[in-house]
């Protein structure tokens, strides 16, 4: 029996989160099956502007994590995602990919990160439900009216109506 106490295994799930979808939320809620600490890394780049503020998609995070226990939500400047990997003591990266166009993306970033510093990159596979989804997806239907029900959490779905419902625009005839 070893006397050395066991590292918490801890990863961080990055990304803008603008807005969180259902399917982020499964892949967040399966990463803490796997980890102790599942730092949820809401990256926020001010040269950018979001549908949602920095503040109001960390609200909508934690009311769509709660009750999800071991996952906890940060915000982190735009920088290098290995430096706030070292600052949460992470060993790893987790990120969800919906199919071959993900994978084909974040490989490259995975195997830089590694190289970098050595934290590994753990991909897990996307529900099928929301194979389809994506944040710019589900911004782009609810502009123009579409019902992404069931897509995001409903906190998400009743913010994406206040700030959207007065944007819907008609369709370009086509």
């Amino acid at each position: 029996m070893s006397l050395v106490p066991a590292v918490p295994r801890v990863c961080v799930c990055p990304g803008s989160y603008d807005p969180v979808t259902n399917g982020h939320v499964d892949v967040i809620r399966r990463a803490t099956g796997l980890f102790d600490e599942v730092v949820v890394a809401v990256l926020h780049n001010p040269g950018k502007r979001g549908t949602f503020a920095l503040e109001e998609r960390v609200s909508l995070l934690q009311q769509a994590l709660e009750g999800v226990p071991g996952a906890r939500v940060e915000t982190y400047a735009a920088r290098l995602i290995v430096d706030v990997c070292a600052e949460v003591g992470a060993q790893a990266i987790v990120k969800g990919l919906r199919g071959g166009t993900d994978y084909a993306y974040e490989m490259p970033m995975a195997l830089m990160n590694k190289y970098l510093t050595g934290v590994e990159t753990v991909f897990l596979p996307g529900d099928p439900r929301f194979e389809h989804v994506s944040s710019s997806l589900v911004k782009e239907v609810a502009r123009y009216g579409g019902d992404v029900e069931g897509l995001v959490p409903d906190g998400v779905l009743a913010a994406l109506r206040r700030e959207l419902g007065s944007q819907q625009q008609e369709p370009e005839p086509g």
